[in-house]
């Protein structure tokens, strides 16, 4: 799901949980190096890290 950089409410939405929760897994996700997060404007965006592009297999047809 983090093909593209999305917010953590954007993600609370896309998998039906609060964004309290999304926050708290991407939180995870960030220590575990698996995500990267940067500011845009007064949202944070986040984005799968090259270690989690590693472990994240190809999209079929790709």
């Amino acid at each position: 799901m983090l093909d593209e950089p999305a917010s953590s409410t954007e993600l609370g939405v896309r998998f039906g949980v609060t964004t309290s929760a999304a926050g708290q897994h991407l939180r995870a996700l960030r220590a575990a190096g698996l995500v990267s997060s940067t500011r845009y404007g007064r949202s944070v965006l986040y984005l799968r890290s090259e270690l989690g592009n590693a472990l994240v297999p190809p999209a079929q047809g790709a």
